[in-house]
């Protein structure tokens, strides 16, 4: 009986890892990453953690809410979806502990101010 429990549960987290490929391709496209944390049976809770290109993207904030949004709809299951890049600051996306993006020209001083990068010849 906890063989056929096991398998009930393989069955959900493949249907979850099979909603992100087929309704987010464009991560994968975008050289990003979408994983399963974690997934709770009994609570229907899911997080998410977007990574490599997800991490600094300007559009991950609205991927994470059709996540979000989508998945509780299609698979009845799930009642909770978290999801999060792994940037730090996230509000309410349950980030932290990422690295910031880096730009072109932008450095940090010693002192952990942030430069805005090469100045103006004129």
């Amino acid at each position: 009986m906890s063989t056929e429990t096991q398998n009930d549960g393989d069955d959900l987290e493949d249907r979850v890892a099979n909603f992100l490929r087929r309704n987010f391709p464009q991560i994968q496209m975008h050289g990003g990453s979408a994983a399963i944390q974690d997934l709770d049976r009994e609570t229907g809770e899911v997080t998410i953690a977007l990574g490599g290109a997800c991490s600094g993207c300007g559009i991950s904030p609205m991927t994470i809410q059709a996540i979000k949004s989508r998945m509780v709809k299609e698979i009845p299951e799930i009642e909770k979806v978290n999801a999060h890049t792994g940037m730090e600051g996230e509000a309410d996306m349950g980030g932290g502990g990422g690295m910031s993006p880096s730009f072109p020209g932008e450095t940090v001083d010693d002192d952990g101010d942030a430069d805005e990068g090469p100045e103006a010849p004129f």
